[in-house]
């Protein structure tokens, strides 16, 4: 893939919290409008990787890189760039639900008040188009003035994830989404994802290694935060070129 096709292009990155370094010489792309996966075991550096994408890791004092993160062409740790506007454009979904303490409808537009937008048809809109894309629409639309605290777990996920989409963004993050979730929640989750990569590019980051093979389009494969290997999903959980690939998506170890 070229970089001009890339919607994340990530070279020699280098980036630590202190003296400690949590990811060496990171060098990857990441196409648009796909679900791509990045898995390995706990300490790996997939988190890392993932706040890298919208400059998160910023919010700890001791962090710092090297290398470039390029999305769509431009290098978003260049000296002024604009963080906050690229954080309206790369959003994220967090393991733990966290909806705020307002109603469901309240949720949703937050963000794009807070944004400016006024007009109650607009918002009205917005709200039902989040929810329908996040497949939670049906299960609260005639409680849209009730608390969104009182929502199951995996129906505050999907309000969060509704939230991130009611900001318009071109690029969703989800770090392990599912990770407390029952099985029919997490498959409302997947399903949802599968839609949505027609329309924004989705960076998972997931312990579930059957989860990124049924959605991911592509996978990464981390290791104390070495990039062992990066390809089509089908080839990385069934032929993997690096045999510690083979052993993580397998269970030997992990």
């Amino acid at each position: 893939m070229t970089d001009e096709a890339a919607e994340f292009s990530i070279r020699s990155l280098d980036a630590y919290f202190g003296g400690e370094q949590s990811l060496k010489a990171v060098r990857l792309d990441i196409a648009p409008r796909q679900v791509f996966g990045v898995i390995g075991p706990a300490g790996s550096g997939k988190t890392t990787l993932l706040r890298t994408l919208n400059r998160l890791n910023d919010l700890y004092y001791n962090f710092r890189i090297e290398g470039q993160v390029l999305w769509d062409g431009h290098d978003i740790y260049r000296p002024g760039f604009d963080v906050v506007a690229l954080r309206r454009k790369i959003g994220m979904v967090f393991a733990l639900p966290v909806p705020l303490p307002l109603t469901i409808y309240e949720n949703i537009v937050y963000g794009p008040r807070l944004s400016g937008i006024k007009d109650r048809g607009r918002l009205d809109a917005l709200v039902e188009r989040s929810l329908q894309a996040a497949f939670l629409w049906e299960e609260v639309k005639d409680r849209l003035k009730t608390s969104g605290l009182r929502l199951s777990g995996g129906q505050q996920q999907r309000l969060c994830l509704a939230r991130v989409l009611a900001m318009e963004p071109d690029v969703v993050l989800l770090d392990e989404p599912c990770s407390g979730l029952d099985p029919i929640s997490t498959a409302k989750i997947e399903e949802a994802l599968t839609m949505l990569k027609e329309n924004y590019t989705i960076v998972l980051v997931t312990n579930n290694t059957k989860q990124a093979a049924r959605v991911a389009d592509n996978t990464a494969f981390l290791l104390m935060g070495t990039l062992v290997e990066v390809g089509p999903s089908a080839q990385i959980f069934t032929s993997p070129s690096d045999r510690r690939t083979g052993d993580y998506v397998t269970g030997r170890f992990g």
